[in-house]
């Protein structure tokens, strides 16, 4: 006679896992890594390599010395942190200064708050924002011309969003859209990043919902402003922060209802510091806002379970 096994819901899997998904998002990001090479160089994969190599090595050490089992660097998120924190850094980024984000990222972000679901910001965005802060010229003003490895074009270049701020034309849409401009290495080509958000889409990694209220809401709001909703939309980190780093399970909200308000909170803030910040961009301040509110995001937005009362009723 069998026994009958009783477990905790779901009862109904999928088969998904952690590492399958990891691996999906890094799948996603390969034409982005593709398109910054083509553009800025072979040192996008040194670069990249660096923070990933940097995330993996962290992680084991952290975890080592916290007295926890190192066999969750198996399920690929510290080499998603590493990828997605390469991808949102400058071409000339040093690499001490690379391995430093990497560092922040891990052990201070992720290790120190109790591993995989437990931070509260996204690792990698918290981990460039810092190094934002830390230095500065090196992570905004040190941008190469698209091909300037080549030998055959100018060295330096502003990106579209600085000349925005400048008074000055961002370029023409379809470089834009392709990704022939100044910028950090992996965010340039929306076009990579389009392929990329499809495919995640369509393996339902991630859910459509926060990047599009994310992107709609802050073009709606740049237009509302009079300025080029179009331009926005093909500059600066965007598109690829609202496919990749909003989207974070463990620092996005899990409902319909609380994803979308995530997704416009963060246009909005977007919106707000690109038309009246000092910096000319502020994806990564909008997302880590949002971030840090969700716990009140899914309080407020958590669907009544079928029967309850309402209070006071």
């Amino acid at each position: 006679m069998s026994r009958l096994m009783v477990s905790a819901s779901p009862h109904i899997q999928d088969g998904s896992s952690t590492r399958r998904i990891m691996l999906d998002v890094i799948i996603a990001l390969v034409p982005a890594l593709i398109a910054g090479t083509i553009f800025f160089g072979p040192r996008v994969l040194l670069v990249t390599g660096v923070t990933i190599v940097a995330s993996v090595a962290l992680e084991v050490i952290s975890r080592y010395v916290m007295k926890r089992n190192i066999d969750s660097i198996f399920d690929l998120t510290a080499v998603i942190t590493g990828m997605l924190l390469g991808l949102s850094l400058p071409v000339t980024m040093p690499l001490w200064m690379a391995m430093i984000g990497a560092l922040v990222a891990i052990v201070i972000v992720k290790q120190c708050f109790g591993g995989v679901g437990q931070n509260f910001v996204n690792p990698a965005l918290a981990g460039r924002i810092v190094l934002m802060f830390a230095y500065p010229i090196a992570t905004n003003a040190n941008w190469v011309a698209p091909f300037a490895y080549t030998g055959n074009d100018a060295l330096t270049s502003a990106t579209p969003l600085a000349l925005i701020a400048d008074g000055l034309p961002p370029g023409n849409l379809l470089d834009l859209f392709l990704g022939i401009n100044a910028g950090s290495m992996g965010e340039t080509s929306i076009l990579a990043l389009l392929i990329g958000g499809v495919y995640l889409v369509y393996r339902k990694v991630i859910s459509p919902i926060i990047p599009l209220t994310f992107i709609g809401t802050t073009i709606a709001i740049i237009a509302i402003a009079g300025e080029d909703p179009l331009v926005h939309l093909l500059s600066g980190s965007l598109v690829f922060v609202a496919i990749f780093m909003a989207t974070d399970y463990a620092t996005s909200p899990l409902n319909r209802n609380g994803r979308i308000v995530f997704g416009i909170g963060c246009g909005i803030i977007t919106a707000i510091i690109r038309l009246y910040g000092v910096l000319p961009e502020g994806v990564s301040f909008a997302v880590l806002i949002m971030n840090i509110l969700v716990p009140h995001i899914e309080s407020l937005t958590l669907p009544k379970v079928f029967g309850s009362k309402k209070k006071g009723g």
